[in-house]
């Protein structure tokens, strides 16, 4: 059925079909919630000559996001290069050798089962190669769908990516839930005067063994999927004018929003799209800053600390029924609070979203912090928790890729978005990365911290980001020539 003014079921379902990019984003970036405990008691077997510690576990519980940082830079050569639609099928093979590579690391050069520091080191880099594919996909997913999307629905659109990315972690949750099954984590003791670890002996064999290893080759499926329907969705109109083939945009254009309308479209485009001649700074450092600062803080707020690590948190703050089952649960609350995001992100804008998420998410982390320094377990925290993730997902979840898709002018938007996700990576990193030891250190000095960069985040969308709820692309150059 057409709507008035565009074919909604052709957007639709390109929507769709780019979006299993964002699934695949929050796939891969979340199976190490459940995986990481057995991947800990697998290395805690060496009998190498290295020790596995709490720094080691949290940089390999990160290392996919030295591969986010990677593919976030060359997102934007490959967008200008292959075009927005190539470099996702480049990055769907990298979903697919990532999760094969990492559920059987030993494969040709090592001894299954025998952990030794160079397992420890391809394991890595198999991770890494994931996060390239992330990196990519974290950028051109939502720069594909804005560049497809009318002006009218591009916040709804462009918010179905976040709304992907954190199915992709429940539906993840849950395969990691099922494949444990009746299995439990392994135990893992801390020697009090040396802080040496050591796994118990009482830990399940099949956890530390097998367990984590079909955790990560689950993602090969969705991989697999994703690259084969991506030789059905076109290229995106304004990537076609910026290689000369207007007639296959116009033809684009025509399919989704009719005739009339594309010949304006078109025209627009055409007086913006010179990608390759444009400097990055044209348009005054300010967007540049805006864009990278709304990358920064929505990851210095500490949200992915709490997804990546999960289980293991909640098992901590007392709650009932296992860490596994209310990470799930904590999944479908976050579905729900995205879809708020997806349908109010056109019609009250996005700083109004932004500035009632920082709030939600300062509360909800304070709380945490002060349970643990007065040593209160169970349902408050546990709630605290999921109250602290549900406000990021109906703000700066989904809000931030919209505005980094749309925010920067036609002519520096590969450029700019590329530099603004890599910037996202990088301190993805290192908020992932430093969380095991600070966490280890006091869960009330990781959450106050958090709880302070919700702030900054509050004062910072509230003094400098611009509204640009029912702008066109075509609308930023002139909004940033005028600042």
């Amino acid at each position: 059925m057409k709507n008035k003014e565009y074919n909604s079921i052709y957007i639709l379902c390109i929507t769709l079909v780019a979006t299993l990019g964002g699934l695949l984003f929050g796939y891969d970036t979340a199976v190490i919630s459940g995986a990481e405990k057995g991947l800990e008691g697998f290395f805690l077997q060496s009998t190498a000559n290295f020790q596995y510690t709490k720094v080691l576990h949290g940089i390999t519980s990160s290392s996919a996001l030295i591969g986010c940082v990677i593919g976030g830079f060359l997102s934007g050569f490959f967008a200008q290069r292959i075009g927005r639609r190539n470099s996702l099928r480049f990055a769907s093979v990298l979903f697919f050798l990532s999760a094969l590579g990492s559920y059987y690391p030993e494969f040709l050069f090592f001894e299954k089962n025998i952990p030794t520091s160079n397992l420890l080191i391809t394991f890595n880099l198999y991770r890494v190669l994931g996060g390239i594919g992330v990196g990519l996909a974290s950028a051109i997913v939502p720069m594909y769908i804005a560049e497809i999307a009318p002006s009218k629905i591009r916040g709804t659109l462009v918010s179905c990516n976040q709304f992907a990315i954190i199915f992709g972690m429940l539906v993840v949750y849950f395969v990691n839930y099922v494949i444990l099954g009746s299995h439990s984590n392994p135990v893992i003791d801390k020697d009090l005067t040396t802080g040496v670890l050591s796994l118990n002996s009482t830990s399940d064999s099949w956890t530390i063994l097998s367990g984590w290893r079909y955790m990560f080759a689950s993602e090969a499926y969705v991989a697999a999927i994703f690259g084969f329907l991506l030789f059905f969705v076109p290229k995106t109109p304004r990537y076609l004018v910026m290689v000369q083939q207007e007639d296959k945009a116009f033809s684009i254009l025509s399919k989704i929003n009719g005739a009339e309308k594309a010949k304006q479209i078109l025209s627009d485009i055409k007086a913006t799209a010179h990608e390759k001649s444009e400097k990055l700074f044209t348009y005054g450092i300010a967007v540049i800053v805006i864009g990278i600062f709304l990358s920064v803080f929505q990851q210095a707020i500490g949200i992915n600390a709490v997804l990546y690590y999960a289980p293991r948190i909640f098992e901590s703050a007392g709650a009932e029924g296992g860490g596994m089952l209310q990470t799930v649960i904590m999944g479908i609350v976050n579905i729900a609070f995205t879809t708020i995001a997806i349908f109010t992100v056109d019609r009250i804008g996005r700083k109004p979203l932004l500035i009632i998420g920082s709030i939600g998410m300062a509360a909800g982390a304070f709380s945490i912090a002060i349970c643990d320094s007065i040593g209160v377990k169970g349902i408050i925290p546990v709630m605290s928790i999921i109250i602290y993730a549900a406000f990021f997902m109906m703000s700066w979840g989904p809000i931030c890729w919209v505005l980094i898709s749309e925010i920067f002018p036609n002519t520096i938007r590969g450029k700019a978005v590329a530099l603004a996700v890599a910037f996202q990576w990088i301190f993805n990193y290192i908020v992932s990365s430093t969380f095991p030891p600070l966490y280890d250190f006091s869960p009330m000095i990781a959450y106050g911290l958090y709880g302070v960069m919700c702030v900054f985040a509050f004062i910072f969308v509230w003094k400098w980001v611009p509204e640009t709820k029912g702008k066109t692309l075509e609308d930023m150059n002139k909004l940033w020539k005028k600042r």
